[in-house]
């Protein structure tokens, strides 16, 4: 399995489907390709932190620069013209 075939399978393997060829593949891709097994894992652990729905709290200087930003971003994007 390459990394490319492993990517456009990931949603079956963290959806935890009952592919057992596809956990097969996986298992022996990932235990020969640390960037892959660290994809997987950062998928996980960001479906996991989703399904609990406990609010993470950002630092405020974060959550300061992260809201210029977005800010920015959208005045530069939908700002009225003339």
């Amino acid at each position: 399995m390459t990394c490319d075939e492993l990517l456009k399978a990931l949603s079956d393997y963290v959806d935890d489907a009952t592919v057992v060829d596809i956990y097969k593949e996986f298992g022996a891709h990932m235990a020969g390709c640390n960037p892959c097994t660290v994809v997987v894992d950062n998928i996980k652990k960001t479906i996991q932190l989703f399904q609990e729905g406990k609010p993470y709290p950002m630092p405020q200087a974060f959550s300061d620069r992260l809201r210029t930003a977005l800010k920015a971003r959208w005045d530069a994007k939908f700002a009225k013209k003339g």
